[in-house]
């Protein structure tokens, strides 16, 4: 084989890998879309008409004083940029609609954060399915509890208690996600959790992270049979922004 053919070849292999890459981003842009349409009919046209409408007024700016050359393409990419926006925030949204209620929504999303965080799911629970995660990172020990509120103080203090025998003076935060009076919802809990005051050093959260490692788990097991099609629900693909 010549060297020229086998550079085709080359090419020919990544231009195929472009396409197929391309494919791929259009294929999640599209169940982005569907995922946001079931969630809220009127966001893809409010999308859709807020980039037209930026478009439209620059252009009749541009057109009025004579600078349509520069105002054009700058309504273009504030049209494109503000339709963005809008559609990651409504993908947001239908992201959270999609997991909300559903046991180990608040894992899914803890997992989901930016940053260095180490989430441990279910690391406390009690027979009536009531459940703790667990989140360490810069600001310290986030104990998060899905379930009832009244059954839920007990358990977070129970873990908090145990947590805090390896922290020592570390920080240590705790919340409840639902809709009930003192809870957040499931939709605020990220932005929630990452606007706690940063405590620790990256040092500090590998050595708390090695301390923590040595608790032994404090679930309880419900009695009956244990249901095996239950699963941690996952952040629906992709998250758009």
């Amino acid at each position: 084989m010549s060297r020229k053919s086998g550079s085709a070849d080359q090419a020919a292999a990544m231009e195929s890998a472009a396409e197929m890459a391309n494919a791929g981003r259009l294929k999640q842009i599209r169940m982005a879309a569907g995922l946001v349409h079931r969630s809220n009919p009127r966001a893809l046209p409010i999308v859709f008409g807020s980039a037209l409408g930026i478009l439209a007024v620059l252009v009749v700016v541009g057109l009025l004083t004579g600078l349509a050359v520069l105002l054009i393409p700058l309504g273009v990419l504030l049209g494109v940029l503000v339709g963005m926006i809008l559609f990651g925030r409504f993908a947001q949204a239908a992201q959270y609609s999609a997991i909300e209620g559903q046991p180990g929504a608040a894992a899914a999303v803890l997992e989901n954060m930016r940053g260095n965080w180490t989430v441990t799911p279910a690391i406390a629970a009690n027979r009536n399915l009531d459940v703790v995660h667990r989140a360490v990172g810069r600001p310290g020990v986030v104990l998060v509890g899905e379930g009832s509120p009244t059954r839920l103080a007990s358990l977070l203090a129970a873990e908090k208690k145990r947590v805090a025998r390896v922290a020592y003076e570390v920080p240590i935060f705790e919340f409840q996600v639902g809709n009930e009076e003192g809870q957040v919802p499931i939709s605020k809990l990220q932005r929630k959790v990452m606007r706690l005051p940063r405590n620790l050093k990256p040092a500090a959260v590998s050595d708390l992270n090695h301390r923590l490692k040595a608790l032994q788990p404090s679930l309880q097991a419900p009695k009956g049979p244990i249901p095996r099609n239950i699963r941690q629900p996952k952040m629906p693909r992709p998250k758009t922004r």
